[in-house]
C-alpha cells in the first residue's frame, strides 16, 4: 500500500524512534569499535563491516540521554545515504511498524532548532518519531 510507511522501530532511553526501512542496510550486534582521535563525543569510532569501514555514532550521547554501559540488547542500525554507510548505536531495535501516512504529522519547529534536525514527523502516542531519509547527515547535525 503506497499510503503506508514501513518504519523500523528502535529505542533510545525511554523514547521510541524509527527510520524508514528503505534507509536501513542492516542491524548488527555491537562489535569492537575502533576509537577515532579528536572525534565528537557522540562519535564512538569505526567498525569493519565485512570489509567496509563504517562510522558509528551513539544516539544516547547525541540526544543528550543519560549514559549507560552497553549491554546485549544494544544494536547498531547500519543506515545508508548516498551510497555511504553509517552506524547508529541504539538501546534496542524492534519490529517493522506499518504506519498509515495520514497518521504522520509534520515535526514541530522545535525539532529543527539547535542543528539536530533529525525528526521529520511524529506518528502519535503509540508510534515512533520518524527519522529523515538522510540519517547520517541529519543525526550528526552541523559539521
Amino acid at each position: 500500500m503506497a499510503d503506508e510507511l514501513h518504519i523500523v522501530g528502535f529505542q533510545v532511553g525511554r523514547e521510541t524512534y524509527g527510520v524508514p526501512i528503505t534507509s536501513l542496510h542492516e542491524i548488527v550486534r555491537v562489535p569492537e569499535i575502533t576509537v577515532v582521535p579528536d572525534a565528537p563525543v557522540y562519535l564512538e569510532g569505526v567498525i569493519n563491516l565485512r570489509g567496509k569501514i563504517v562510522s558509528v555514532m551513539d544516539l544516547r550521547k547525541r540526544f543528550g540521554e543519560k549514559q549507560v554501559a552497553l549491554n546485549k540488547q544494544n544494536r547498531i542500525l547500519v543506515v545508508e545515504h548516498s551510497g555511504k554507510l553509517a552506524g547508529l548505536i541504539v538501546d534496542s531495535a524492534s519490529e517493522v511498524l506499518k504506519i498509515p501516512a495520514a497518521d504522520v504529522e509534520a515535526a514541530p519547529s522545535v525539532f529543527q532548532e539547535g542543528g539536530l534536525n533529525c525528526v521529520s514527523g511524529l506518528a502519535g502516542p503509540r508510534q515512533p518519531a520518524i527519522g529523515r531519509e538522510n540519517e547520517e547527515e541529519q543525526a550528526c547535525g552541523p559539521r
